[in-house]
């Protein structure tokens, strides 16, 4: 609680204890900023949880499933072929990347359905492929793209919570709530699923509901977060394995201490992105990245020498 209520005073407009009662500055921009990195934080490290219990694999990402690519796809398609009179930015760039990441859950739902839900594998492989599609028809929308229009894509896929305001903190902290209260009671389901999809369905878990159930979840935390602040990474790795390293596997600490964390990681992630090159701030995204590429990478050596 101190180190939020202390972030709230750090920027380039400096604050005292006696202005931030009618403090534009503190109402308007930095309290919005500081509560939608906690709860972009908070989602990117629950959905980190539960994706690497589903793939049974500590270095799974939500990326993985295609959610980010095709938020970001339908971000690139917005841009380039909207008018600029049907939505502004502001909003129509978050509809844009919600719409997208809800329509890859339902065509990966869909796509792996057709290829045997029951195999992990397949919602692997389905999520690779969409996430190829994705990436080429972006490539096509950038080559089209004027100079204005890749100056606006180029910054979202870099990631910020700088465009933050209440009503993004209300619709995000009503997403994270109700998906939250859905999947941490099915904790123990989770745990199981951990032991094989044999093993969890001998002891009487519809496996393929569970699964549903947590691809759903993980496409609209995902979805709302890229929606509102672009591309950020790592969050969602790093989260997880750090609780797993100290409280062990047990998702219901798993689960819970991800979402914690996730959010504080953020917190000072964007702390740090917005004080360190003053009076110039540096995208989220970027200084996640930084520091999550090696991270992954140690992780990987990790579980090869394993």
């Amino acid at each position: 609680m101190l180190g939020f209520i202390s972030v709230l005073f750090i920027g380039p407009a400096s604050l005292s204890l006696e202005d931030w009662k009618t403090s534009v500055v503190f109402w308007d921009i930095r309290l919005p900023r500081a509560l939608l990195a906690i709860l972009v934080g908070a989602s990117l490290g629950f959905s980190g949880a539960m994706t690497q219990a589903l793939f049974r694999n500590p270095l799974a990402d939500p990326a993985l499933l295609g959610i980010s690519g095709g938020a970001a796809l339908a971000v690139a398609l917005f841009i380039i072929v909207s008018p600029v009179w049907v939505l502004s930015e502001m909003i129509g760039i978050p509809l844009a990347a919600f719409g997208g990441a809800l329509f890859s859950c339902f065509l990966l739902m869909n796509l792996s359905k057709q290829l045997s839900f029951n195999s992990i594998g397949h919602l692997l492989l389905c999520g690779i492929a969409l996430n190829a599609f994705s990436a080429a028809l972006i490539g096509l929308c950038i080559y089209l793209a004027d100079d204005s229009q890749l100056r606006t894509f180029t910054f979202w896929t870099l990631g910020s919570v700088a465009s933050a305001n209440m009503f993004f903190v209300a619709v995000i902290s009503f997403l994270l709530m109700s998906t939250f209260i859905f999947i941490y009671p099915l904790s123990g389901s989770i745990n199981a699923l951990s032991l094989g999809e044999d093993v969890a369905q001998h002891l009487g878990i519809h496996v393929t509901h569970l699964k549903m159930k947590m691809v759903i979840s993980v496409a609209l935390l995902c979805g709302v977060s890229v929606a509102f602040c672009g591309m950020i990474g790592f969050i969602s790795l790093m989260a997880p394995q750090m609780v797993r390293l100290v409280l062990g596997a047990d998702q219901k600490s798993v689960l819970i201490y991800s979402t914690f964390l996730g959010g504080f990681l953020l917190l000072i992630a964007d702390t740090l992105a917005r004080t360190l090159a003053l009076p110039a701030e540096m995208p989220v995204g970027i200084f996640t990245s930084l520091i999550g590429a090696p991270y992954f990478l140690y992780l990987l050596k990790k579980k090869v020498r394993g």
